[in-house]
C-alpha cells in the first residue's frame, strides 16, 4: 500500500491548487516516511523527530518536524507546549474545509489536553460519515495514511503567508 500510495500521493499533490502554505513538498516529505515504525526504524525517526518516538507520543513531534523541514514554522513559534498536539490549535489560521496539507486535530482519551494531529489528504465517505485521511506520526505506532471521523475535529488549521 505504501508503494502505490507515495506516487499516487504525487501525482495529485503536483495537480492541486496550493492552499495558501508555499507548496505541498510538505505532504510529499512525509508520505516518504510511511511504513516508518516507531521500534523498528527508531534511530531514523529519532535524528528526525529530535525526540524518541518510543518513549513519547509523537504525533506533535513529527508534524513539526515535516514543516521545519520545508521551512515552515512549527506550533513552537505559538506554544510552549510544542509536542502536545493540541498546540496546533493555535497555530496558523482556522479554516472550515480542510485542502491538501492542512493540519486537523483530533481529540484523544479522557483529558482536555490530550490530541492526536496530522496532515489532511482527502475526504471519504464511509458508511454514510465524512472522514477525513490523514498522514500522521504515531497512528499505530508508525507514519501512516488513517481514516478519522470529521466530526471528531477540534480544529483545522491552514499556514497562511503573510
Amino acid at each position: 500500500m505504501r508503494y502505490i500510495l507515495i506516487p499516487a500521493l504525487a501525482l495529485f499533490v503536483s495537480g492541486c491548487v496550493p492552499y495558501e502554505i508555499p507548496d505541498e513538498s510538505h505532504i510529499i516529505d512525509a508520505a516518504k516516511l510511511m511504513g516508518k515504525h516507531e521500534t523498528r526504524d527508531n534511530l531514523e525517526l529519532r535524528a528526525f523527530l529530535g525526540v524518541d518516538p518510543a518513549r513519547i507520543e509523537w504525533c506533535a513531534a513529527f508534524v513539526n518536524a515535516v514543516l521545519h523541514a520545508n521551512d515552515i514554522p512549527g506550533s513552537d513559534s505559538v506554544s510552549q507546549y510544542p509536542l502536545t498536539a493540541r498546540s496546533f490549535l493555535q497555530w496558523g489560521e482556522t479554516v472550515n474545509e480542510p485542502g491538501l496539507g492542512d493540519i486537523v486535530v483530533f481529540p484523544r482519551g479522557n483529558s482536555s489536553w490530550q490530541g492526536h494531529v496530522g496532515f489532511y489528504l482527502m475526504s471519504y465517505i464511509i458508511d454514510g460519515e465524512e472522514h477525513y485521511l490523514i498522514l500522521g506520526g504515531n497512528q499505530d505506532d508508525s507514519v501512516t495514511a488513517e481514516y478519522f471521523p470529521a466530526s471528531k475535529a477540534l480544529g483545522i488549521r491552514r499556514y497562511i503567508i503573510e
